[in-house]
């Protein structure tokens, strides 16, 4: 997440949400996903996960320009088709949830933050 560089996790599964976030954390940075069929069937449990691992610094890629790119087309893909993200870039658009100074409603590591009118919510 810009600014403060924490990890921002999104889901409607805690299973989901823990595996993403330890994805990130053993990749030292980066951008994940995580499908559980389970939750969605009632099936055995069955998970599928991605990530795209930011080593430097936990921003940065030390791949090529293509090789991100064609890992990012890949993990947009995996949220739009196993996730059900209508969004069109879902992993840019949390980033920037965290960026306090863009208006409306933004996470924060202290909570619901009100960048209209700058105080934060609850």
């Amino acid at each position: 997440a810009h600014d403060s560089h924490n990890i921002v996790a999104v889901g409607i599964n805690d299973n989901c949400i823990c595996e993403a976030v330890n994805l990130v954390i053993e990749a030292k940075g980066g951008i994940s996903a995580c499908f559980e069929k389970s939750f969605y069937n009632n099936n055995n449990a069955s998970t599928a996960s991605m990530v795209l691992p930011l080593p430097i610094a936990g921003l940065m890629s030390d791949k090529d320009g293509y090789a991100v790119a064609n890992a990012y087309t890949e993990i947009n893909t995996f949220a739009t088709t196993f996730l059900g993200s209508t969004l069109q870039a879902p992993f840019m658009t949390l980033s920037f949830m965290a960026l306090l100074v863009i208006p409306h409603l933004k996470l924060s590591d202290k909570g619901l933050f009100d960048g209209d009118t700058f105080t934060f919510i609850g």
